[in-house]
């Protein structure tokens, strides 16, 4: 138990924890700090300890700081208050987290999506790289799921900009910490834990393992530290997928034939080709929305981590100060899914519909099918992030007004996959097949003919599609402090950074039996023959006869399914169907559609002025207000028409910044910011890769010119500080941002894409003369740009008016409304029975933007026992704007609830029990906004840890 008087030692404590190696110069708190605090004021013992004290320490430096800073601090050493970085972030007013196979992933903070967020580990800019459920983050967020929670001592969230504050964010600036070995005691410390996961969705049992061992000499002048930690488990995701909603003709509806041999001819055509014939059956289920892909299935994911942090401090006086940082992380993870479902796409002309019924929202939400396209699939990933970093710094006083910081380092993440495998087996005349979506999320889907026999399936496709994403930082900088008077000082310093992201793939992607003509010849392929004559017939011969060998049956567990779903049927067995193919024998073939790669180099610097002061009688004030300088080099590479193509170019950008806080008592702080910030471009639009078809004077690919992310952002807001470990916060914030890309197609020269002539082929039209006419360009351009405005409301309180162990108790929660507008360009649904979707323009929100946030912790601690609960709402938010005349997509409302239990039995000996996920919630994705159609509607099961932890 310690036991710390008053606020100047807890403001002590709370740096010693937070200050990383890498810090000094530039993270020192403001002079606001002292100011902040009376150190006259009386000396209220008060007894802090564990989750209390982790409270106070980040309330210090909130209250601390100039600009407007969050942070969330380790209870003690090597012991972060939550079991992920993501979730522990969400506690934070502003923040949401996304997450990915139940565990919290990547963030928004005040509306804005990961991308435009900012992620330090140590002092220096990073990117941690893993996979989601699709493919593997191919952009500038930060994957907070690829560390263990433990490696880290806190993090701090800057929320407004300073000149002296890394550029790049229109979010925010997420500080990860690892420790600080001279902050620690001196001697040796050693801790460690070890917890037992259990999900029971997937009854699986899995280690979570740390350990930490530090030294610190007798004279304080020399640390070192390491930490280790492993964790390992098994979880499933259960649930049922649509792959979007589409429109599409049929090839008869309740019996009446859909087309016939030709506009005026009376011999119904089927399966293909004909002419469509307008009824109301057939126009009514054409304009009608459809599921896609409707499917119920399971995904395992396997997932293992491990993390290695080490620190070395030298101090040889008061006025030096040499670090040195190492961090090392390797997250593992196996993906494996099972699937029953109807190929709808691209299919319904084959396909007859019967027994159909559509809602007042235009969809086809129950039907009966014959002819289907029945396909059950087995897909298996492996996938492995390896992240490094080493950094080092020198800290230096020279006199008693001026010092130093020369920091520098690398890092690196690399998220390969080298397996991506995909088997399917299909039985593309299936009869009696049914869905029933009238309950959207929960629907029946009923195979008529059967699934368990293998004698009804071929095995019609194999895929494997490896692919790598690198991304690589180098950085160079130097911070200035001058303290021209004990109220003033000047900031300024210079910064070099290096980053480099490539993506490249492959695969052995193939069908068994390719789409021919009818005239071609068969094709002999293994045992087999591809029959040439009837491959557009219910008959046709499309695959390998799947087999017992073949194959293995699936039964689906709880995944929300209603009575009479079919819930058994067989899949691929993939190492059978994998060795009966030849599958990785055959030589992967490079995808250069989607090999690009992205260098930026920064170069700039920056002028801050801080000072301090009164505005007579008792109120104080604090500011900082200067200027950063970069410039950016880009060069962007990708494949168009088959050639490397290679685009240069450089932008440059004049950043000013001011933050004032005003202290009308020693518990009351107004703030107010105005800045200028910016946020490069994503890296998937900046590619030259697409096609130039210069017979037709048409351009498609992405545009390296693109401007970056620009906005002007306003921060006021008031703090009060009325008890200890306690605080009232409201904060306004605004965001006018002037350029925001959108995908539109334009006329323009071939010179204003900075694309080589060499692409023009040698004999189109427009290789002689390329400017001959304008073209048409299918890219993204500089939008008109978007706002965003919201508030934050924040409220923090031990409960110490109650009477007796009602005293223990304290509370946390907070709020966030936000709102933005951005214009987009979508598609809106097909008004007759085969057309085309028309583009049209609407205004929504930005992307991944929460209207609505609430989070909430009750806590209870005393001397031996303490106990914390959390719930975390999140409202709908629009991920995309969607395809197939659906107008946008995303994720409607969640609500999470964790919960932990800890109990000291000595000083140095803990037990510990904790809860995620407890109510089991489901993710509930949707498609089209206005009908809410159903995406995915899955669950991951309750997460429980139980353990101990010990410290000497």
């Amino acid at each position: 138990m310690a036991r710390v008087a008053g606020g100047t030692s807890m403001a002590a404590l709370a740096l010693g924890l937070l200050l990383p190696a890498t810090a000094h110069a530039q993270d020192t708190p403001a002079p606001a700090a002292e100011a902040a605090i009376d150190p006259d004021a009386p000396a209220d013992e008060i007894v802090v300890t564990g989750f209390r004290q982790s409270l106070q320490a980040a309330l210090n430096v909130k209250r601390g700081s100039v600009s407007s800073v969050d942070a969330i601090v380790a209870e003690d050493i090597a012991k972060f208050p939550d079991q992920n970085l993501a979730e522990s972030l969400q506690r934070i007013p502003g923040i949401s987290i996304q997450r990915d196979g139940g565990e919290g992933r990547s963030i928004t903070v005040r509306g804005l999506g990961a991308q435009f967020t900012r992620v330090r580990v140590n002092g220096m800019e990073t990117i941690a790289t893993s996979n989601d459920g699709a493919a593997a983050n191919r952009e500038r967020a930060f994957d907070f799921n690829v560390f263990a929670s433990e490696l880290f001592s806190s993090i701090v969230v800057h929320k407004t900009a300073e000149a002296s504050l890394d550029e790049g964010s229109l979010g925010a600036v997420v500080d990860l910490n690892t420790g600080n070995p001279l902050g620690g005691k001196t001697g040796l410390t050693l801790v460690g834990s070890g917890l037992a996961n259990y999900n029971d969705l997937a009854k699986s049992w899995g280690p979570r393992l740390a350990g930490l061992v530090a030294w610190k000499s007798p004279s304080g002048k020399f640390g070192v530290a390491a930490s280790a930690a492993y964790s390992k488990l098994d979880t499933l995701e259960l649930g049922n997928n649509t792959v979007r909603w589409a429109q599409a003709r049929f090839d008869s509806v309740n019996g009446t034939p859909c087309f016939y041999n030709s506009a005026t001819g009376t011999t119904p055509v089927a399966n293909t080709g004909g002419v469509y014939r307008s009824s109301a059956g057939c126009d009514a289920a054409a304009l009608a929305f459809h599921p896609r892909i409707p499917r119920y299935g399971e995904v395992s994911l396997g997932r293992e981590r491990i993390g290695i942090t080490g620190s070395i401090q030298w101090a040889p006086s008061d006025a030096t100060k040499i670090s040195i940082d190492g961090l090392y992380s390797k997250f593992d993870q196996t993906r494996s899914e099972r699937w029953g479902e109807v190929l709808l796409r691209s299919n319904e002309r084959s396909i007859d519909v019967s027994n159909y019924v559509i809602d007042a929202n235009k969809n086809l939400v129950k039907a009966t099918l014959n002819d289907a396209w029945v396909r059950t699939e087995r897909f298996y990933r492996e996938s492995s992030t390896k992240f490094y970093q080493l950094g080092g710094s020198w800290d230096q006083d020279l006199g008693d007004n001026f010092r130093f910081t020369l920091m520098g380092g690398f890092s690196q993440s690399n998220a390969d996959v080298p397996v991506e495998s995909t088997m399917i087996f299909d039985d593309r005349d299936a009869q009696g097949y049914s869905y029933d979506y009238t309950d959207m999320r929960s629907p029946v889907l009923k195979f008529g003919t059967s699934v368990t026999d293998p004698a009804n399936f071929q095995l019609a496709e194999i895929r494997d599609a490896p692919n790598y994403v690198h991304n690589k930082f180098r950085t160079a900088q130097l911070r200035t402090e001058w303290d021209v008077t004990e109220d003033f000082t000047v900031k300024a310093g210079g910064v070099y950074r290096r980053f480099e992201f490539k993506n490249f793939s492959s695969n052995r992607s193939t069908v068994v039996c390719p789409t021919k003509t009818t005239a071609a010849p068969d094709v002999v392929l293994g045992t087999i023959t591809c029959s040439a004559s009837s491959v557009f017939g219910p008959t046709a011969v499309y695959g390998f006869p799947v087999t017992a060998a073949l194959s293995e049956l699936f039964t689906l567990g709880n995944a929300g399914q209603p009575a009479g779903n079919t819930n058994s049927w067989i899949i691929p067995n993939l190492a059978a169907a994998a060795d009966f193919t030849k599958l990785y024998q055959r030589t992967a073939v490079a995808d250069l559609t989607s090999d690009r790669g992205v260098i930026e180099e920064v170069s700039g610097g920056y002028l801050q002025f801080d000072a301090k002061g009164d505005l007579g009688g008792s109120w104080r004030y604090a500011l900082n207000a200067g200027i950063r300088y970069v410039r950016t080099d880009q060069s962007s590479t990708g494949y168009n028409s088959g050639t490397l193509v290679n685009i240069k170019r450089d932008y440059e950008d004049f950043l000013p910044a001011v933050n004032f806080a005003l202290y009308p008592n020693d518990d009351l702080i107004l703030r107010a910011a105005v800045s200028k910030v910016v946020t490069r471009p994503t890296l998937a639009l900046l590619t030259p890769g697409g096609s130039v078809d210069g017979f037709n004077y048409r351009i498609s690919f992405g545009n390296p010119q693109l401007d970056p992310y620009r906005a002007t952002a306003y921060d006021l807001g008031l703090e009060y500080y009325f008890a200890p470990q306690s605080i009232f916060s409201v904060a306004l914030f605004k965001k006018e941002i002037s350029s925001f890309p959108v995908s539109q197609s334009i006329q323009g020269t071939y010179a204003s894409t900075g694309l080589p002539l060499s692409l023009i082929a040698p004999s189109a039209p427009a290789f002689s003369n390329p400017e001959g006419q304008l073209w048409t360009i299918n890219t993204q351009v500089n939008g008109t740009g978007a706002n965003l405005k919201g508030i934050e409301i924040s409220l923090q309180a031990p409960f110490r008016f109650l009477p007796g162990f009602l005293s223990n108790f304290g509370g946390i929660i907070n709020g966030t409304l936000v709102d933005s507008d951005a214009d987009y360009t979508v598609n809106l649904p097909a008004t007759t029975p085969g057309g085309g979707n028309v583009a049209a323009v609407r205004t929504n929100t930005l992307y991944q933007l929460s209207k609505r946030a609430v989070n909430g912790t009750l806590y209870y601690e005393d001397a031996k026992f303490s106990a914390r609960g959390s719930v975390s709402y999140r409202s709908p938010f629009v991920e995309a704007s969607s395809a197939t005349g659906n107008v946008f997509e995303g994720y409607n409302d969640a609500i999470n609830v964790d919960a932990s239990v800890r109990y000291k039995l000595t000083p140095q000996i803990e037990l510990s029990i904790e809860g995620i996920n407890l109510t089991d919630a489901y993710r509930d994705r949707y498609v089209d906004q206005a009908t809410d159609r159903n995406y995915e509607y899955n669950h991951f099961g309750r997460t429980l840890l139980i353990g101990a932890r010990f410290k000497l």
